[in-house]
């Protein structure tokens, strides 16, 4: 049966290697719509003339500047413009898999409409996830919600390991991200280049300093939480720097399944898109007549505390992990436009993360609740970036 598909954030690292992972799989998938932020404008119009989607999706409405061509050729399909693209796309009838690929915050609203319209949503944006909390655990059917990440599709393969009770921990691994090794001193003095420069993977800026400061482990950890019902401190995050060993987990009789395979996102986008089916031939498996060594190492939480503070944000629950992810973000802008130095992304975190629980209360969850701290977040997340600078 062949899936119909939407990507959401087509134009990014993830929704185009969805796209070649759809495409070399004709049989199986099919493209019914795509969205993206407009910043690649001409990449979205090739893929547009590529894959004919039924519906399109800008969320941010081009400028007067936008790219005439690249214009035309997307007003060659319907186009759903502004606020609510992504939500529009998400609940389509036409969809049967939709691919949630939007970077931050802004994927949370796209999330729930998938979930709402009884979509399977393959979830790349981890960030409306985390700070959507249990109002997106419990949209979600049996079923329904299937990650995208490496980490959390190794712990899903693990889990089919056994039954439901006998897991004891998950192993989150961790590649250390460009400065593995070095001291909370010797990060001081690091620059937004040298952080861009991840040993492992190639992806957007966002993801990719989150992966330098191990923020990106720390919502990681909270995801791995949310989706498989993992409590906090049953997830051990260790540094493991070939990023083969993708994550595992460890059962109550001792032993510890583990999902290796050589770095390469279409393997868990393909089995997110096809699940629980896997696709023949979508990676290179690894090379078991080559010599290889694989390490595994604690996590320096001194030098890199990103991890204690979202589990210390996912402990007080509520809108706190949406605090954690604003204050992040705002750090990272911060810091990727000169204005703070590396170590202060996390500082900025911790303070905000400090104002929010001291003064702070939330009865109910509710996408109000979570998208007022994300804005508050933000704002304070500025005002301390200013007094820093």
């Amino acid at each position: 049966m062949v899936r119909n598909v939407v990507v959401l954030g087509s134009t990014g690292s993830i929704g185009r290697q969805a796209l070649e992972v759809i495409e070399a799989n004709p049989d199986r998938f099919r493209v019914v719509g795509l969205a993206a932020g407009g910043s690649h404008l001409e990449l979205l119009a090739e893929q547009v003339q590529r894959f004919q989607p039924a519906l399109v999706g800008l969320p941010v409405e081009p400028s007067a500047a936008a790219d005439a061509r690249a214009l035309d050729v997307l007003k060659q399909r319907p186009v759903v413009m502004g606020p609510g693209a992504n939500e529009a796309l998400a609940a389509m009838d036409e969809a049967g898999v939709v691919l949630n690929a939007i970077t931050g915050a802004a994927g949370l609203l796209a999330t729930l409409a998938a979930l709402k319209a009884g979509k399977t949503l393959a979830l790349a944006n981890k960030e409306s996830l985390v700070i959507g909390g249990t109002l997106v655990t419990e949209a979600a059917a049996p079923g329904q919600l299937v990650a995208v990440d490496s980490e959390h599709s190794a712990i899903a393969q693990a889990l089919r390991s056994g039954r439901v009770g006998e897991a004891r921990k998950v192993i989150l691994t961790a590649s250390g991200g460009p400065f593995r090794g070095l001291t909370r001193a010797q990060l001081a003095d690091v620059t937004p280049e040298q952080a861009m420069h991840h040993p492992t993977w190639n992806m957007g800026r966002v993801i990719t300093i989150n992966s330098a400061t191990l923020v990106n482990k720390g919502l990681e950890l909270l995801e791995a939480s949310l989706l498989y019902g993992v409590a906090l401190d049953d997830i051990e995050v260790v540094v493991h720097p070939q990023s083969v060993v993708h994550s595992g987990v460890e059962f109550n009789d001792g032993a510890t399944i583990l999902q290796a395979s050589p770095p390469d996102m279409k393997l868990p986008i393909g089995l997110a898109l096809a699940w629980p089916e896997r696709l023949a031939g979508v990676a290179r498996p690894c090379d078991w007549r080559a010599g290889a060594t694989w390490t595994f190492e604690p996590l320096d939480e001194e030098a890199f505390p990103a991890v204690n503070l979202a589990r210390r944000a996912g402990l007080a629950g509520g809108t706190a992990p949406a605090v954690f992810n604003a204050a992040n973000e705002v750090a990272v802008d911060a810091f990727c436009a000169g204005e703070i130095g590396f170590l202060r992304i996390t500082d900025v975190i911790a303070a905000v993360l400090d104002e929010h629980l001291t003064h702070s209360s939330v009865s109910s969850l509710t996408v109000d609740a979570v998208m007022g701290a994300d804005a508050w977040a933000r704002q304070a997340g500025h005002r301390l970036v200013s007094r820093l600078q």
